[in-house]
C-alpha cells in the first residue's frame, strides 16, 4: 500500500519513513529519543503498526526509542519476495531491517504472530528478551490444521481473491463484528483503521500469503532452547489464542514469566496504556 493513501489522522503516520532492504520496502514507525535504548514492536497477522498506537506513548514517556514495521504485505510495506512470509524468513528479513537501521533491540514485543515471530528472533539472533502478548504459539488443531493452511495456500495463488474479500467482506459492520468476535470491543476509531486496512487488497494478499506460508513447528519445538527471558501476557477471554496456549508455552521455556489477566485478543488496543506500564514493570523490575 502507497503511505501517501493513509488517512490524515492514521496513527504515527507523521514518525513513520520507507526503509528499503532487499526485495522489501519497509514502512517503520521511528519515535522516541534517538540515543534511548530500543523496543521493537512487531504486530500480528492482518494488523499492522498501527495497532501499537495505545502503547507506544507510554513506552517513550519511559526514555525509549520506539520501533514499530508493518509486516512484509500488511499495511505499507511491500515485498517481491512472494516466498518469504513464513515465520522463519519473516524474522530473518526483520534482523535484517534491523542491522539496516543500526539499532539493537533490548527486547522485542510482539503481538500473536508477531510474539511468535519475537520468539523466533530470540532463538537466533542477539535479542536479548521478549514480550508476547497473546502470542500465536499454537497449531490448528485436527483436520483445521490441514485444510486452513491449504484454503490459505490456494486462496494466494488466486490472482483475484484479494479484490473478492476487500470486495465482499469489508463493510465497516462485518469488520467490526469480526474483530468482536476476538473477545475484544475496541472503539470506533480503531474499528475503522481495520476497516480501511482490509479493504485494500494489497493488504489482504499479504495477510493470505503469511497464513499460507506458516508453520509453527520447529519454533514450537525449539522453546526449550530460547534461554532468554519470556514474559508472556494472556487474556482470558482471547477467543482467537486462547490463554492457555501461553500457559501451555512457558512450560517449555527456561525463563518464563507467565501473567493471565481479563481481556481479548486485541487486549492491548483497548487498555488504556495499551499494557506499557505492565511491561516497563517486568522490563525495568
Amino acid at each position: 500500500m502507497d503511505p501517501r493513501v493513509l488517512p490524515a489522522n492514521w496513527p504515527y503516520r507523521s514518525a513513520a519513513a520507507r526503509h528499503r532492504v532487499g526485495p522489501i520496502d519497509w514502512w517503520v514507525i521511528d519515535t522516541g529519543p534517538a540515543d534511548g535504548p530500543v523496543l521493537l514492536l512487531l504486530h500480528g497477522l492482518g494488523a499492522s503498526g498501527h495497532s501499537f498506537r495505545r502503547m507506544i506513548p507510554g513506552l517513550v514517556a519511559a526514555g525509549y526509542r520506539v520501533i514499530v514495521p508493518d509486516l512484509p504485505g500488511h499495511g505499507c510495506s511491500r515485498s517481491t519476495a512472494r516466498n518469504r512470509f513464513g515465520l522463519k524468513p519473516m524474522a530473518e528479513d526483520v534482523w535484517k531491517l534491523c542491522q539496516q537501521m543500526a539499532i539493537k533491540p533490548v527486547a522485542v514485543i510482539g503481538h500473536s504472530a508477531g510474539g511468535a515471530i519475537a520468539l523466533q528472533l530470540a532463538l537466533e539472533t542477539p535479542v536479548p528478551r521478549v514480550v508476547g502478548v497473546n502470542a500465536a504459539l499454537d497449531h490448528f488443531e485436527g483436520v483445521a490444521g490441514v485444510i486452513f493452511p491449504m484454503m490459505a495456500r490456494g486462496l494466494a495463488a488466486l490472482p483475484f481473491t484479494a479484490p473478492l474479500v476487500t470486495r465482499f467482506g469489508a463493510s465497516r459492520q462485518r469488520i467490526g463484528q469480526l474483530l468482536d468476535m476476538t473477545g475484544s470491543t475496541i472503539d470506533a476509531a480503531g474499528k475503522a483503521q481495520y476497516t480501511f486496512l482490509i479493504q485494500n487488497p494489497e493488504h489482504v494478499d499479504g495477510g493470505l500469503r503469511m497464513m499460507a506460508q506458516w508453520e509453527l513447528g520447529p519454533l514450537i519445538g525449539a522453546l526449550p532452547r530460547i534461554a532468554k527471558p519470556v514474559f508472556l501476557i494472556a487474556g482470558n477471554g482471547d477467543k482467537a489464542v486462547p490463554a492457555h496456549v501461553s500457559a501451555d508455552a512457558a512450560r517449555f521455556l527456561p525463563l518464563p514469566t507467565l501473567r493471565r489477566i481479563d481481556g481479548g485478543h486485541l487486549i492491548h488496543e483497548v487498555a488504556p496504556d495499551g499494557l506499557s506500564g505492565m511491561i516497563l514493570d517486568w522490563l525495568e523490575g
